[in-house]
Parts: C-alpha cells; sequence; structure tokens
C-alpha cells in the first residue's frame, strides 16, 4: 500500500505548473515586451492541514531558464527566446512567489515563509524547475518541477514527486 501523499503536494503545486503553461499561449509583439504573469490558485476544496511552518527556497534550475525571458525550445532541443514576451520576474522568483501565495491562499498550514523572514520552519520545500518553456515542435507549454519537502532540523526528505503539464500553447 503507497502512502496518501502529504498534504503540501496535491493541488496547489499542481495547479501553479498549469497555470504556468496556460499563460505561455497568445504572446504579441510590439515595441515593449508582453509581459506574463503567474496566479497562485484560490479555490482548493476542502484539502488535508498542518500546522507545520514551511520555508519556500527559491527554486533551482539551468542557468537558461534562470531569467524573466519566455524560451521555445525547437524540435533539436536548441532554445531561444520568444521576441516581444517576457514574464514579470526571474522564473524560479516568480514561481517561489506564487508557490508561497499559493499555500497561504490555501490556509492549511500553521505558516509559510521564505528565507529571511527570520521564521524556523518544522519543514522546507526545495524546488528545481526542469522545464518551462513552449516546445516549438508540438505547440505545447511545457512544465516540470521536482519538489522535495525537507526536515529542517534533520534534513531528512520526507516526500519527494515531479509535477509536469503540457498545455497548448
Amino acid at each position: 500500500a503507497q502512502p496518501a501523499p502529504h498534504p503540501l503536494f496535491r493541488k496547489p503545486v499542481i495547479a501553479l505548473a498549469l497555470a504556468a503553461g496556460v499563460l505561455l499561449a497568445g504572446c504579441g509583439g510590439g515595441s515593449a515586451p508582453t509581459t506574463y504573469d503567474l496566479s497562485a490558485p484560490r479555490d482548493f476544496g476542502r484539502i488535508g492541514g498542518s500546522r507545520a511552518t514551511l520555508m519556500v527556497q527559491e527554486p533551482t534550475t539551468v542557468q537558461a531558464l534562470d531569467s524573466d525571458r519566455v524560451i521555445v525550445r525547437d524540435s533539436s532541443g536548441a532554445l531561444s527566446f520568444l521576441g516581444g514576451a517576457q514574464w514579470a520576474d526571474r522564473v524560479p522568483k516568480l514561481v517561489q512567489v506564487r508557490l508561497i501565495q499559493t499555500f497561504e491562499n490555501g490556509s492549511r498550514l500553521g505558516a509559510v515563509a521564505r528565507p529571511g523572514d527570520r521564521v524556523t520552519p518544522e519543514v522546507q520545500l526545495l524546488t528545481d524547475i526542469r522545464s518551462f518553456n513552449i516546445d516549438a515542435a508540438s505547440g505545447m507549454a511545457v512544465v516540470e518541477i521536482t519538489a522535495k519537502l525537507v526536515g529542517d532540523r534533520t534534513g531528512d526528505i520526507r516526500r519527494a514527486r515531479m509535477f509536469s503539464a503540457r498545455i497548448p500553447a
């Protein structure tokens, strides 16, 4: 029997990944770049809760994705920027902020914080952005994010999971 997923790994992170894919659609051009943002989901229905304090670290990623530029991957795997389009912030910072807002909106934790908030967490959320781009060959927006819940005092990995979404761009 497989253990039930931790409440932190349910709908909020999946919703964020799906929102990222949807927002890649419909890029326009002009003299000033069109700026795209992510939104944090608000309606979660009934999900389990915890009184834990969660620290959300800024996601790690490769240098090409550590940018505010919208990335396009061609069929050979080469990356380029989509002209006339940008994100509201660097992708890792944007994902971190929206994850924090998502957990706050869910009201299922004792507290949610970021590094520098002078909070001692029980667990930390460590994420890595593997993909956050448009696949030119398929016309799909692709988001892949791995997540680990790590005990702050012990360093033990309590849960780990990969979230992925592919949405027509």
